[in-house]
């Protein structure tokens, strides 16, 4: 079967599963998008990577790749090779320093979240994006990967307002909550910070 590209194009608060994301990814070469639903801890993981983030201690996945390029594991790419009563099932396609090549299984949000630690590539096939792939509204599109930082404030609900502190403030206050990993936090007030900077 022909493997079709996929990009991550965000994070989406889940509508329909109280604590759950929705993960979008887009058809490279068309515009069908996959939704993918995942937990609050997949997604904090994925966005903390797109957003270049750097945990005071490493994340599970972060973790993984360490211990695969310690014995010299390439993930080379990502599959998405099924789809069972809304269930999305996931490979990794590893290869070790000899060039042999393994397939091993993987729940979907582990395997992005992996694939956007490696930069390596995600596929899927024709039936699921026939199946499970949608067509969005132009002004109901997420498209930056900065949407998912922003869309991790629905992990804690907070008072805190952080729009009246100052630039120093808020890196300062990020480097604490990035040491104290409190991940729901640094990403709120990353997002601040990176809205500010669009508009300097």
């Amino acid at each position: 079967m022909e493997k079709k590209g996929l990009e991550i194009i965000g994070l989406s608060y889940s509508q329909t599963q109280t604590g759950a994301y929705a993960l979008i990814l887009k058809e490279i070469s068309g515009k069908r998008r996959l939704p993918i639903i995942i937990g609050g801890f997949e997604a904090q993981a994925i966005a903390i990577e797109m957003e270049k983030m750097t945990p005071s201690r490493p994340l599970t996945h972060d973790l993984f790749k360490s211990l695969t390029e310690a014995y010299d594991i390439l993930i080379k790419e990502i599959i998405i090779y099924n789809l069972m009563e809304g269930v999305f099932f996931a490979q990794l396609i590893c290869e070790d320093k000899n060039g042999v090549e393994r397939e091993i299984d993987a729940r979907t949000s582990d395997a992005v979240a992996l694939a956007v630690r490696y930069n390596c590539p995600i596929y899927t096939y024709e039936f699921i994006l026939s199946s499970a792939g949608i067509i969005l509204d132009d002004d109901l599109a997420i498209d930056s990967p900065q949407d998912s930082a922003a869309e991790l404030d629905h992990l804690q609900e907070s008072s805190v307002k952080d729009t009246h502190k100052s630039m120093d403030d808020l890196n300062s206050e990020l480097q604490d909550a990035l040491d104290n990993e409190d991940y729901e936090r640094a990403s709120r007030l990353r997002d601040e910070i990176n809205s500010r900077s669009k508009n300097n």
